[in-house]
């Protein structure tokens, strides 16, 4: 199989430089990191990729039973580092994706010394002591409208999540990518999503981690971010002066500093 074009990998940056690995989160692909690129890309080999179902990525590699679990995605993580021999690598995920370099740190250590968080969370849905920032009912709800109409969903959900109304086009952006993914593979993907449970994988990590919240976020409401923070040792949570749930499209250069002033500090 053709890993590369598989999941769209395309790699910038500079060759020699340490490897940043960019994961996209639900709905997206890797263009949505695009105004982070060119700041990072100074001092970094930059990999970026699709997940099967996202983007480019080659749609007859689909396989529903794969993609119905984060592990699937963090196959899909590993395989391209296998691919490419990349070692020592920043895994920098959004929002889900977060939730997949924790899974494929743990499986490939050998590959993945650091991670990134941009507005993670482990569990979308409250529990006993820990807010998620919906109801179960809330992701029952949220899950059969977006089954019934996908792009009727896209087109009411995706400025919710941006967040920034007086900046629209930020929106749309994100409308239109959610619109431009195939609704049978967004559907698995976003169950993959809503449902997961990831709290107790984050008590496997071990490596230098550094998360970002936005100090406003539908999806990722704050008390996300100090649960994550609390439950990996020695983290960082850094908030941005940003709102909504992707501060790479928001606020690009405050995202690319946090990240590099991590790096600085890591390596």
């Amino acid at each position: 199989m053709d890993i590369r074009r598989r999941n769209n990998v395309v790699l910038t940056g500079r060759a020699d430089g340490p490897v940043l690995l960019l994961a996209h989160g639900f709905g997206c692909d890797q263009n949505m990191w695009r105004l982070v690129v060119p700041t990072l890309a100074e001092n970094y080999r930059v990999v970026l990729f699709d997940y099967v179902g996202s983007g480019r990525a080659d749609p007859s590699s689909w396989d529903e039973g794969r993609y119905s679990s984060l592990e699937g995605y963090a196959l899909d993580v590993l395989e391209i580092c296998e691919e490419l021999d990349l070692r020592d690598v920043t895994f920098v995920g959004h929002s889900v994706s977060a939730m997949v370099g924790v899974l494929a740190a743990a499986k490939a250590p050998q590959r993945i010394s650091r991670l990134v968080m941009v507005a993670p969370s482990p569990c979308y849905i409250d529990d006993e002591g820990y807010r998620g920032g919906f109801s179960a009912e809330d992701i029952d709800e949220l899950l059969e409208s977006l089954e019934s109409n996908y792009l009727g969903w896209s087109a009411a959900m995706a400025p919710v999540i941006m967040g920034n109304a007086e900046r629209p086009e930020l929106g749309q952006e994100l409308t239109a990518s959610f619109c431009a993914t195939d609704p049978a593979m967004a559907r698995v993907f976003a169950r993959t999503t809503f449902l997961s449970d990831s709290r107790e994988d984050l008590k496997t990590v071990t490596l230098p981690t550094l998360i970002l919240e936005c100090r406003q976020d539908v999806i990722a409401p704050r008390e996300v971010g100090a649960y994550v923070r609390d439950a990996i040792p020695g983290s960082r949570l850094v908030t941005l002066e940003a709102t909504g749930h992707c501060p790479h499209l928001s606020a690009p250069q405050a995202t690319a500093e946090a990240i590099r002033a991590f790096l600085g500090a890591a390596l």
